[in-house]
C-alpha cells in the first residue's frame, strides 16, 4: 500500500481518538455518528480549508509545507513521536524508488560488549524489532532467540504469539501494545521493507489483539521504562530498561534491563544468572520454590 494511503489512515485514526472537550471545542447538542472530531473541525483548528484537509486524509498527491504539517499536528494533539511518524509517512513511503532495505548485522565489538555486561540482560534490536543478538542472561530471562529460526527472531512476534511471553509479562497488554507501536514506527521509516510487511501480515492473521492495536495506528518511541515479570524459575521481578543508540547505525539499539540495587529483583537476577552454563539451562531446571532457590544459591556460594 502506498504512503499516501497510510498517511491518510494515520490522520484519520488520530482524529477519531479526539473529543470536542480535549480539543478545546464546544461539544454541541447534536449527536455524532462516528467517534472523534469531524474533518471540518480539524481543518478549523489547523487553519486550513476543509477541502485541503480532506484531500490530506484521502491520500491525494499533495505536498503540504512543514508549517501546515505542524498546524495539523497541533490540531490532532500529536506528541513528538507521533508527529515524527507522520512526517516519516509523508517523506519515506511515497517514493517507490527507494533502495531496498540492507541486511542487518552486529559489529564484533558490540557482541563483545554484550558479553561484558553479562550481569544484566541485554539485547541488540534492529529494524522491525528483530533480535540481532543477546547475552546469556537475556536468554535466561526472556527467550533463547538464537535457537529460533531466523524468521522468528523478532521481539514483537515473540511477545504477541508466544504463550510463554504472555505468562512472563504481568502487564502483557501494555507491553504488547507498546511493541506493536514500536513496529509501526519502524515501518514508517522503512516502508519498502518486505520482511516487515510479511511480519505484519503474519501477526494480523494470527492475533486479534494485534489487529486491533494495528488499526489504532498507535506509535511508540519510548527509550526507557519498566516491566513487571513473573518468571517460571525466579518468580516476580520488576526491572527497568534503557534503549541506547548503537554507534552510527540509527536502526539498531542496545536494550539493557536492570534492577534497583539491593532489591529482591536484583537478587532474583543474580540467582537466574547462576543457573547452568548457558541458555539451554532454562529448559533443564524445573521451577523452584523460594526456599529451594535460596538453598541452591547458598550451596553454589559454598562451592565457590
Amino acid at each position: 500500500m502506498g504512503q499516501s494511503a497510510e498517511f491518510g489512515k494515520f490522520l484519520k485514526a488520530m482524529r477519531s481518538r479526539l473529543t470536542p472537550e480535549n480539543a478545546g471545542l464546544a461539544s454541541g447538542s447534536g449527536g455524532r455518528r462516528v467517534p472523534g472530531l469531524r474533518r471540518e473541525e480539524i481543518a478549523r483548528l489547523a487553519d486550513v480549508s476543509t477541502d485541503y484537509y480532506t484531500r490530506l486524509e484521502q491520500g491525494r498527491n499533495i505536498h503540504p509545507s512543514r508549517a501546515v504539517l505542524d498546524s495539523v499536528a497541533r490540531a490532532l494533539r500529536l506528541d513528538p513521536g507521533e508527529q515524527a511518524h507522520m512526517i516519516d509517512l509523508l517523506e519515506n513511503c511515497a517514493n517507490s524508488q527507494r533502495p531496498p532495505v540492507p541486511l542487518q548485522g552486529v559489529r564484533p565489538a558490540l557482541r563483545q560488549l554484550l558479553d561484558a555486561v553479562g550481569n544484566v540482560p541485554a539485547l541488540v534490536l534492529g529494524r522491525r524489532t528483530d533480535v540481532l543478538a543477546g547475552n546469556r542472561l537475556a536468554s535466561l530471562l526472556l527467550a533463547d532467540f538464537a535457537a529460533m529460526p531466523v524468521a522468528e527472531r523478532n521481539l514483537t512476534r515473540w511477545i504477541i504469539l508466544d504463550p510463554r511471553a504472555r505468562g512472563l509479562f504481568r502487564d502483557w497488554p501494555a507491553v504488547a501494545s507498546e511493541a506493536v507501536g514500536a513496529l509501526r514506527t519502524d515501518i514508517g521509516r522503512h516502508p519498502n521493507d518486505a520482511r516487515a510487511n510479511q511480519l505484519v501480515g503474519e501477526l494480523a492473521v494470527s492475533s486479534e489483539k494485534f489487529r486491533q492495536w494495528w488499526a489504532g495506528h498507535r506509535v511508540a518511541t519510548a527509550s526507557a521504562g519498566s516491566v513487571r515479570l513473573s518468571h517460571t524459575i525466579v518468580g516476580d521481578l520488576e526491572l527497568n530498561f534503557e534503549d541506547l543508540a548503537v554507534g552510527e547505525d540509527a536502526d539498531q539499539l542496545l536494550r539493557i534491563y536492570s534492577a534497583k540495587p539491593g532489591s529482591p529483583s536484583a537478587d532474583s537476577l543474580l540467582l537466574l544468572g547462576s543457573f547452568g552454563a548457558g541458555p539451554a539451562a532454562v529448559t533443564e531446571v524445573p521451577p523452584a520454590t523460594v526456599g529451594q532457590q535460596a538453598d541452591l544459591l547458598h550451596r553454589q556460594e559454598d562451592i565457590a
